[in-house]
């Protein structure tokens, strides 16, 4: 029976979690550890996030990187666990830098670590204007696209005309103002903007730092127009290295990429317009991702409804997610997949990316609790769409032991998408949709087209009791979805779920 606002119902209805409902909805496999949770009224308390980037670094004190010095060579020559101050300006890298075991690297206020290199020596050419002999050699290509035509994506290079990032074309017949091609076969840029007076500069050295050492610290840097490759960052942080209060903006594929850094943890840094994501993390143990602006990210055009773009992406791992604006990436927002275990995500905001807010997909034991999630997967191209099969504002898909609790989920394409694949074993058995307990959400669903639900693969039905609902509070909601069917509220409660929810 459909029940009245919880303006209405005068008092708040206080329950706790683990006791049996008396209407007989299902329950997970695996009872939830106790806590007390009240069917929601507002928003969570999300603490709002305050500046992030160099400003906030602490004065650099230590051994100066003059600009123009090569700083590996200044880093060799000082002792183990040394500070190193790079100076004021911009430091053009040819080659990554290796920090040794306990460095920091910082930076004075206003030190960029630019992988870009300056371009002169234009000639006309046509409508457009030339340069040779700036490319690389042809290099092997991967990732997956947008375009999955053409495949602009795969290429490292980026182009900026006084700092405006352009667009690759494919030809040189597509060249027009704001776009640029490289012929790799003639060793040949065309610029479809008249270089005369401005800086033209192209990224060509793929990693400003390398995770040659353990236990290093970054902090108070901008690190710009590096040519990473997809699934690899410009900066690249190994076990327990601490990168804080950075800008890591413009490289073409990952800003920070956190690769078997187990313990690493990643703070105040702004991470923004990176080419396919703005921070990665593969095989890394017991991660803090805290307090990040990670914005804009996925601008070299990689596919955003499925191939790591956007947000944070993480594989293999474990750890926290917490305090973090994710805003306005061109992907998921916080993507969390393949084998990952004992995750918490809570207290973000998570809004305004093109796919789903939070991805949950084929791991284990995660917490998403606590954050607003709101406005999300609205974007437009190969593989998205309204369907619960292309996500919501949270997704859960073929994981076991999930809780998504006391979370905003408001005005995304689709609510909450859970979904039941058949997707092969992972290391802690087949992947299957288990264990899944909703609880204490507030969801508000102004589309009338938005649903929420679970969607099942023939052969990956979900099990009775798989998935609970309860103490959820909805506002908007009459488009449901399980085995198969569309469902009002009446029949979402009759089906079994959210017998102590209340709808408005």
């Amino acid at each position: 029976m459909r029940r009245e606002a919880l303006a209405t119902i005068g008092v708040a209805l206080l329950l706790v979690s683990g006791c049996s409902g008396t209407s007989g909805a299902p329950e997970p496999s695996k009872p939830a550890a106790t806590t007390t949770v009240t069917v929601p009224t507002a928003a969570p308390a999300v603490a709002v996030l305050g500046p992030t980037g160099p400003g906030t670094a602490k004065p650099c004190q230590g051994t100066a990187i003059p600009v123009g010095v090569d700083p590996q060579a200044v880093i060799d020559a000082a002792p183990q666990g040394t500070t190193f101050c790079f100076a004021r300006g911009v430091h053009r890298l040819t080659r990554a830098v290796q920090p040794r075991k306990g460095d920091t690297l910082a930076g004075e206020p206003g030190a960029v670590l630019s992988g870009a290199i300056r371009l002169t020596g234009w000639k006309r050419a046509g409508s457009a204007w030339t340069v040779q002999g700036v490319l690389p050699s042809a290099y092997p290509l991967k990732g997956q696209c947008e375009d999955d035509k053409s495949k602009p994506c795969q290429l490292g290079e980026q182009l900026f005309v006084d700092g405006k990032h352009l667009t690759r074309v494919m030809s040189a017949t597509q060249v027009k103002p704001g776009t640029f091609y490289g012929d790799y076969r003639t060793d040949t840029l065309h610029l479809g903007d008249d270089p005369t007076g401005h800086v033209v500069e192209m990224s060509r050295t793929q990693t400003a730092i390398d995770k040659s050492a353990d236990d290093v610290t970054v902090t108070g840097l901008t690190i710009e127009h590096f040519a990473s490759r997809p699934q690899a960052g410009a900066l690249q942080a190994g076990r327990g290295w601490k990168v804080t209060a950075n800008e890591v903006r413009w490289n073409h594929a990952v800003g920070i990429m956190v690769i078997e850094g187990d313990n690493a943890e990643l703070s105040r840094n702004t991470v923004a317009n990176n080419g396919q994501l703005g921070i990665g993390q593969y095989k890394s143990a017991g991660v803090r991702i805290t307090a990040n602006l990670v914005t804009g990210n996925n601008t070299d055009g990689f596919w955003i409804a499925d191939w790591e773009s956007g947000g944070i992406k993480s594989t293999r791992s474990s750890g926290e997610v917490s305090g973090n604006d994710i805003v306005a990436n061109r992907g998921v927002g916080m993507w969390s997949d393949i084998a990952e275990y004992d995750r918490r995500i809570t207290g973000n905001r998570i809004r305004d990316n093109a796919a789903d807010g939070i991805r949950y997909e084929i791991s284990f034991a995660g917490v998403i609790d606590q954050n607003v999630v709101e406005h999300n997967g609205y974007g437009t191209g190969r593989g998205s769409g309204g369907s619960l099969w292309d996500g919501g504002g949270i997704n859960v898909n073929t994981s076991s032991d999930v809780q998504v609790r006391g979370n905003l989920i408001k005005d995304n394409r689709n609510a909450l998408s859970i979904q039941s694949r058949t997707r092969g074993d992972g290391p802690r058995g087949t992947y299957v949709l288990r264990n899944v307990l909703v609880e204490g959400n507030l969801v508000v669903m102004s589309d009338a087209t938005s649903a929420l639900g679970v969607v099942e693969n023939k052969r990956s039905p979900a099990k009775d009791g798989a998935i609970t609902f309860r103490r959820n509070s909805y506002q908007g909601a009459d488009h449901f979805a399980y085995r198969g069917k569309t469902m009002t509220w009446s029949e979402w409660q009759q089906s079994g779920f959210d017998q102590d929810s209340v709808s408005s």
